[in-house]
């Protein structure tokens, strides 16, 4: 099975790209779902007609889904959602606005992933064409699995472990319900749903991402620090897609300033991405709605490319030994300023900030028997040395 995420600046053309790199999947006999995460549900849009629940077939071997995230919500959170509200009922709040307050922020891109992750486990699917929330929401949910997973591990069991034993005391005192065992075993069972989707989204033989941008000053900018904060986190950028590229040639002086300062974007794009694939689409004249106007997209943006091919990329996390008492663990950070890099070392653990993105790293065993003897950011690598502590280091 095979795994593509399309992700980029609001108003770039992400979800018409998703949408017809879908068709052309179809087309070449691969079964395909397209769903979305955004919020917003645009793909029903892009495709002109109406999606459901359930996957819709669109056309054969093409299906779309628009996740109903409240129902989502209401199976898979119902537990945690009564608990809260009696919470908030037992501390004096109306219950209508305790129901409006249960209601998680950010549960609709969380579900619209455990609803990936139910798909590409039912087998029915050669291809899965997920159109992400745009960059910055979709940078918070990519997050949010290894996040939950450094919570539930460290703190969650001390916290379930003391509820259990101090619950009658702790109701009686506080005047509020204390969480009941099903309400720790659905934070655990969203913690385990969760950890299987960032193990889907991080396997190189199956998952990537593809970057959709516009070739503007701006969106270029976003598109290289979403590329460094992707690679922080451990996901695969395998595509870049330009779109609305004006075409070349004209005698027209207001266009050929468009055509000189995008051909300028294009060039950086082509120096910033390396020898990550670039997909152009020129601008349309029409808008491409339904599927013929998006096969006809795809056809011109693809070529004679295999848009599902897993193209190589590096590792983005490595750990090497570079002599007997050295190791080097390599971090690709594509264009990151070593100015807003961060690094401490936590016990067994590396926190690794950059900018406004931080990452928890769980060493691996060897390297928890090491200290770190420097680090240096260089060629889009973050590299931390470690030594032998030899206090440790002969006794394991």
């Amino acid at each position: 099975m095979r795994v593509l995420l399309f992700t980029g600046k609001g108003g770039v053309g992400k979800t018409t790209t998703a949408a017809a790199t879908a068709v052309q999947s179809a087309r070449r006999g691969h079964k395909t779902l397209v769903l979305s995460t955004d919020p917003a549900h645009s793909l029903a849009d892009a495709f002109g007609v109406e999606l459901e629940h359930e996957p819709t077939e669109i056309e054969p071997g093409l299906y779309g889904q628009q996740v109903d995230t409240q129902r989502a919500f209401e199976d898979s959170w119902r537990e945690v959602q009564h608990y809260l509200r009696d919470v908030l009922e037992a501390g004096g709040v109306d219950p209508l606005e305790a129901e409006e307050l249960t209601v998680l922020p950010g549960a609709d891109e969380v579900l619209a992933l455990l609803e990936l992750r139910a798909q590409a486990e039912s087998g029915r699917w050669d291809v899965l064409v997920v159109d992400c929330a745009p960059t910055a929401e979709t940078l918070r949910l990519l997050a949010l699995p290894e996040a939950l997973s450094w919570y539930m591990e460290r703190v969650f069991p001390r916290e379930r472990r003391l509820v259990r034993s101090l619950r009658p005391v702790l109701s009686q005192l506080a005047g509020l319900p204390m969480p009941p065992d099903k309400v720790f075993a659905a934070v655990e069972r969203l913690h385990a749903e969760l950890s299987e989707v960032r193990a889907l989204l991080v396997d190189p033989s199956t998952t990537s991402v593809r970057l959709v941008l516009t070739p503007e000053a701006v969106v270029v900018a976003e598109a290289r620090r979403t590329l460094t904060s992707l690679s922080l986190y451990g996901y695969r950028v395998d595509g870049v897609v330009a779109n609305r590229v004006m075409p070349f040639g004209s005698q027209d002086p207001w266009m050929q300033g468009w055509v000189a300062a995008q051909r300028k974007q294009l060039d950086g794009i082509a120096t910033s991405f390396g020898t990550t694939p670039v997909w152009l689409s020129s601008y349309q004249p029409n808008e491409p709605v339904g599927v013929e106007p998006l096969a006809a997209l795809a056809a011109q943006l693809y070529a004679d490319v295999d848009p599902l091919a897993v193209n190589e990329t590096e590792d983005p996390l490595v750990v090497e030994r570079v002599s007997s008492d050295e190791f080097v663990l390599s971090v690709a950070l594509p264009h990151a300023d070593k100015r807003t890099v961060d690094l401490v070392r936590k016990g067994d653990e590396l926190v690794l900030t950059v900018g406004s993105h931080r990452r928890v790293l769980a060493l691996p065993s060897v390297l928890r028997r090491c200290v770190v003897d420097g680090a240096g950011l260089r060629d889009g690598a973050l590299r931390v040395r470690f030594r032998p502590d030899p206090d440790v280091w002969m006794r394991a």
